[in-house]
């Protein structure tokens, strides 16, 4: 059982990354399941998936029938039922999305049934892919840990090498048990390339690849199509099996 998170500061296209992540790791035979943790949803439409339950919907579900429930009710069992409802099997994988409650409220509560079920769920797989919000929360949370591979994606920016560098030390000061931690550099151009290799190896971090800017990506996400019809010529997912073949998954 291998875990793989995904995060990076917002508009670096790490969901876009994960799906091809996704679309590469889906071809192997192994048992895979994807997780979209971002309340934003945007994984599913990224692989062109339709789905009709999320996490925030259990959430408006357990809150309604709580207060309702018998005093020897079996909430863990009760949980364990309300999974497989929410989960969108595919051929190559499953797909387990966090969504955005309806309810008010903070997602404290929706946070801690996602962890519940990733505590449930992750030994029926080969392989877990968690597509993070962005930023620092679900660390900060504690609703990521004990992660194989720690990808935080950046682009040709400072700023974003900046906030790998933040996520690192966060990481490290929480004990979250992250065995290994690596950055991809999305959109990269000619331009920008030496700069950003430079920068990650001034703060001693590993690349684990550079996926070079893609017209593709952005007239795909113009137009609403997935990235499940990327061309196999594409650069940027080319460069997304150049990163799974150097990391042996």
């Amino acid at each position: 059982m291998k875990i793989i998170a995904i995060t990076g500061k917002g508009g670096t296209g790490k969901t876009a990354v994960a799906g091809m992540l996704i679309r590469h790791l889906a071809r192997r035979g192994k048992t895979l399941l994807a997780i979209d943790a971002d309340p934003d949803s945007n994984l599913p439409d990224v692989l062109g998936v339709k789905i009709d339950k999320t996490i925030g919907d259990m959430r408006e579900f357990m809150l309604q029938e709580r207060d309702k429930m018998a005093p020897d009710t079996n909430k863990e069992r009760l949980l364990e039922s309300k999974i497989y409802e929410i989960l969108t099997e595919m051929p190559e994988y499953d797909l387990l999305v966090m969504g955005r409650p309806e309810g008010s409220g903070c997602y404290c509560f929706a946070n801690n049934l996602l962890r519940g079920i990733m505590d449930k769920i992750l030994k029926n797989y080969d392989l877990t892919i968690i597509d993070t919000a962005a930023g620092l929360e679900h660390l900060s949370r504690r609703i990521i840990r004990d992660v194989d591979e720690l990808l935080v994606v950046t682009d040709g920016s400072r700023r974003g090498l900046q906030t790998a560098e933040r996520i690192r030390e966060l990481a490290k000061s929480l004990n979250l048990n992250i065995k290994k931690m690596h950055v991809i550099a999305n959109k990269v151009t000619p331009e920008n390339r030496g700069q950003i290799e430079e920068y990650t190896k001034k703060l001693n971090m590993d690349l684990a690849g550079i996926i070079p800017f893609d017209e593709n990506i952005a007239k795909f996400d113009l137009e609403g199509r997935p990235l499940s019809e990327l061309p196999e010529e594409s650069a940027a997912l080319h460069g997304v099996g150049e990163i799974v073949k150097k990391m042996g998954l």
